[in-house]
């Protein structure tokens, strides 16, 4: 049995190099040698810091027996869905049909052909809990395979059908104030008023819900649920907040930190004018997630080894001061794209913010390390990279988008234009389609909807609208309101799963409020002043970066490098005469 785990670029694959179970990674070969054998593929999906993939890692992929079932009857694939989201998603649609308990790890029946035929979730070594033992699936599906064939094909026949009907969607009109303000208010009305936040349990941050009703009427909403996560156990000592609470006083949380949920919790939190929430999730993405080649890392596990034993949760239950000489939980060292971009542009517009230019300086770093590793041979971004060696797998929509919104971000914050060509230049670049998936014909699922960051269509649409803030031109502008007509319609029903989208959505429906402050004090009280300001783009440059900005093509900034020391007041493009004094910048819109 060959080892084909222990060098690919994920920490999750790695973990289980030493399975007996003669894993493939994702790839073309394994569904040929499953047509090579004719038997069905088991497609197993996770990541590195989930609980209960560690738990089926060590009952059944560890299992001698169980392996032995595995590798005579199927060919296995191991997929860490953070490193292939689009696998991740198609499969997880597809698993729809046949639960309604959708998590990970995701134990996904396949054709060689790649199509989906019976799917759950964890299945334990022993019936339990009206759960099937997972020898006693794989010998149903074993028997399936054989003796009802043609019943199994019809049926991956079928679901593969659905799902490729489910990816048409029509445009709509975009929405104007009023229904956003209805979107968000019907969000609202979902509050826990005694706990804060939404729903029962599990509760989730939730954070580009927050994010909409900051730019909304809601903003006591969203500044409830981050108080009430902030005084909770989902707020860890050292700054950074974990994963999700089991219950709905968010108490007993899942121990998993992840860059998404805290990066994005930073913005928050910026937005709500909490600094000391702000200035400890930046103290944990600085000490805990930040790798030493600049970028950041994807997740800190929920495990650790605490006196010889697994423990899941018990380094996160000593107090800060305890765990020294304690080995904390282990970082997934993956710098991710997309979500790299969400750290670059909160940490960059908290240096900002806070006055704290040594963040600005991490955000630069993990630029540099983002647009120098994470690429192919032939320069195009790929979705990740471990110890400075790029993946093969693609960059997805919302890599890209989430990048260049990132990469605008910094811009604005050191007032240095190269940052915003090079977030343009990835807004250019076009998100490819994973080959295998394409290759197989296996229908992609849609990014549409929020999951733990912004769809990919609102992503790209953001960076979009930002772009077109700066004055890079109207074809922004009308890139952002074709993708939000695309779903605007789902997005108004549905509401709460399309936050980010509406977010984006209420950016077109209002002109923008841009402050553009030409200085050579960058902190000065003038500057300060115009950060602190509610608006939709704040720059502060010296009047060298003001005509570097122009020349880039950049046309917020045309005639603004006259006078040193002036501010620039505008809403939608038109401004006022420029102010010196730094209380004649109005603090609110």
């Amino acid at each position: 049995m060959s080892n084909r785990l222990a060098g690919t670029g994920s920490p999750y694959l790695r973990a289980h190099a030493g399975n007996p179970v003669d894993w493939y990674p994702w790839g073309s070969e394994a569904f040929a040698e499953a047509r090579r054998r004719d038997v069905p593929v088991l497609i197993s999906i996770g990541y590195s810091t989930c609980h209960w993939c560690h738990v089926m890692a060590r009952e059944s992929f560890s299992d001698p027996a169980t392996a032995d079932d595995l590798n005579r009857d199927f060919v296995a694939i191991k997929v860490d869905r953070e490193e292939h989201p689009d696998v991740d998603a198609a499969y997880m649609a597809a698993a729809a049909a046949f639960t309604g308990n959708l998590g990970w790890p995701l134990t996904v029946f396949a054709t060689p052909e790649g199509r989906a035929f019976h799917a759950g979730t964890y299945f334990p070594p022993v019936a339990q809990g009206g759960m099937p033992s997972f020898r006693t699936v794989l010998t149903a599906v074993r028997e399936a395979w054989t003796d009802r064939r043609m019943q199994v094909d019809e049926q991956a026949g079928a679901v593969a059908e659905a799902l490729a009907a489910m990816t048409v969607s029509e445009p709509s009109a975009l929405p104007d104030e009023a229904a956003i303000a209805e979107a968000a208010a019907g969000i609202a009305a979902r509050e826990d008023r005694r706990y804060g936040g939404f729903g029962g349990a599990p509760k989730f941050p939730v954070a580009t819900t927050l994010r909409f009703l900051q730019v909304t009427g809601q903003r006591d909403v969203a500044t409830r649920a981050l108080d009430a996560m902030a005084a909770s156990a989902l707020h860890d000592e050292d700054g950074g907040f974990f994963r999700y609470a089991t219950r709905a006083d968010w108490t007993v949380p899942h121990y998993e930190r992840m860059l998404t949920d805290n990066a994005q919790l930073l913005e928050v939190a910026l937005d709500a004018g909490r600094e000391d929430v702000a200035r400890g999730i930046v103290g944990f993405l600085l000490a805990v997630l930040r790798h030493p080649s600049g970028g950041f890392g994807a997740a800190q596990d929920s495990e650790s080894w605490i006196d010889g034993a697994r423990s899941e949760g018990g380094f996160y239950h000593r107090p800060i001061g305890a765990r020294e000489g304690l080995e904390p939980p282990a970082v997934d060292g993956k710098i991710i794209t997309g979500w790299n971009g969400l750290a670059i542009g909160a940490l960059a517009r908290a240096g900002s913010v806070l006055g704290e230019p040594a963040w600005g300086e991490a955000a630069a770093e993990a630029a540099r390390t983002v647009l120098t590793v994470n690429r192919d041979a032939g320069g195009t971004l790929v979705r990740t990279s471990l110890d400075g060696v790029a993946s093969p797998a693609v960059a997805t929509a919302a890599d890209l988008g989430l990048l260049a919104e990132g990469l605008f971000s910094l811009a604005l914050a050191t007032g240095d234009v190269e940052w915003a060509i090079a977030a343009r230049d990835v807004l250019s670049s076009e998100a490819a389609q994973d080959p295998v998936l394409a290759a197989l014909g296996v229908p992609g699922a849609s990014d549409e909807t929020d999951g733990d960051l912004p769809s990919g269509t609102a992503a790209v649409a953001a960076a979009a609208l930002t772009a077109w803030r700066l004055g890079a031109g109207e074809e922004y502008r009308a890139r952002a309101e074709g993708l939000i007509a695309g779903r605007a319609g789902v997005a108004l029903q549905h509401p709460f799963g399309h936050g980010s989208l509406l977010r984006v959505a209420a950016g077109i429906a209002t002109p923008p409020r841009q402050i553009v402050v030409v200085t050579s004090d960058p902190t000065g009280p003038l500057a300060r002043a115009g950060r602190a300001a509610d608006a939709d783009v704040i720059a502060v440059v010296t009047p060298d970066q003001a005509r570097a900005w122009t020349a880039a093509g950049f046309t917020l900034f045309d005639a603004r490098d006259g006078v040193d020391g002036a501010a620039y007041d505008c809403r939608g493009f038109v401004c006022r005469l420029p102010v010196m004094d730094p209380s004649l910048l109005e603090r609110a819109r």
